[in-house]
């Protein structure tokens, strides 16, 4: 995904996280954010657009919630997300977007992380 992206900084957002909201970065003041976080969350706002943005959120909470039943760990739950595992899978690899399959983050559901 080519193009700019906006970073929002903001003292409401907690420390240490980043939030991509319909594809604009929120993230504390004091944050670095690096070019692998950039490229993280540009993987979530090219699966936002595949899903035309709300089912996103929607999946993305249903599929946190049975994480959670799952791990009894909000951090496991969270890193478990199938979002959260093909962004983290390809973060580093900055070229990632440019190949990627639409719903490629299928392919993450069944996989889980310890």
């Amino acid at each position: 995904m080519k193009g700019k992206t906006i970073i929002v900084r903001s003292n409401l957002i907690p420390n240490g996280v980043c939030v991509n909201i319909f594809g604009t970065l929120w993230a504390r003041k004091n944050l670095k954010i690096n070019t692998y976080v950039v490229n993280h969350e540009k993987i979530h706002t090219a699966q936002m657009l595949e899903l035309l943005v709300i089912p996103f959120y929607i999946i993305y909470v249903i599929e946190w919630l049975i994480r959670f039943c799952q791990y009894r760990n909000q951090h496991q739950a969270y890193r478990n997300i199938s979002f959260e595992r093909e962004a983290y899978s390809n973060d580093s690899n900055l070229n990632y977007l440019s190949g990627r399959s639409c719903f490629s983050w299928i392919k993450y559901i069944r996989r889980s992380q310890p």
